[in-house]
């Protein structure tokens, strides 16, 4: 309805044109659950829906989110998800969640898709804000869709955090990676130009991965 909303105020008559298709589709769901058939070889932007005789309890269930992480690694982190891979019950909802734990001063690199933790995004172009705070236990931050963000445990113990996510399948997207671990790799010309810095830095970075 806020669609709807929005093209009246900017264009009645485009909106009567649209009328028809805005309301031919149900905002609701139509059924009371579609379990992700992730056996099915049809290709959607999801999964098809598990015949519901074949639904059991376990398709809405996940054990694990108790076990503590590895974070053994280079950044001192780990993520459990539950997403739609794990509980097959949550196709369509277009939510999900991950355990995240952190070793001391362990950090969750700047991505886009979090006892002390410091946490921050940054806004689009051209301001490029960054909102940063130290959060507590129990502590809630809101990272807002679509901007890059970053989580960094600057305690002296072990942190974890439970993070919710607005889809079933959110992956992730690290910063460092995409642009200096791509396959094959990004132009270093580009990069150099993009970054202001030397080719031979370039070339360093991605050596890396």
């Amino acid at each position: 309805m806020a669609n709807i909303q929005v093209v009246l105020l900017l264009s009645p008559l485009l909106a009567l044109a649209f009328c028809y298709l805005t309301f031919a589709a149900d905002p609701a769901s139509l059924q009371d659950f579609c379990v992700a058939d992730t056996n099915n070889q049809v290709k959607l932007n999801g999964f098809p829906c598990k015949n519901p005789a074949w639904v059991q309890a376990n398709d809405f269930s996940f054990s694990g989110l108790h076990n503590p992480g590895n974070t053994g690694n280079q950044f001192g982190s780990a993520a459990t998800l539950v997403n739609v891979a794990q509980i097959p019950g949550l196709n369509t909802l277009g939510i999900s969640m991950a355990r995240i734990d952190y070793a001391p001063w362990g950090i969750v690199a700047p991505h886009y898709h979090p006892r002390s933790l410091e946490v921050g995004f940054v806004t689009s172009n051209p301001d490029n804000r960054l909102f940063s705070k130290i959060l507590q236990k129990g502590d809630v931050f809101v990272f807002p869709v679509g901007l890059v963000h970053f989580q960094r445990n600057i305690g002296h113990m072990n942190a974890v955090a439970i993070s919710g996510l607005s889809s079933q399948n959110p992956g992730v997207s690290t910063i460092a990676n995409v642009v200096f671990g791509s396959k094959p790799e990004i132009s270093t010309d580009i990069l150099a130009k993009a970054f202001q810095i030397d080719k031979n830095i370039v070339q360093q970075i991605q050596w890396r991965f």
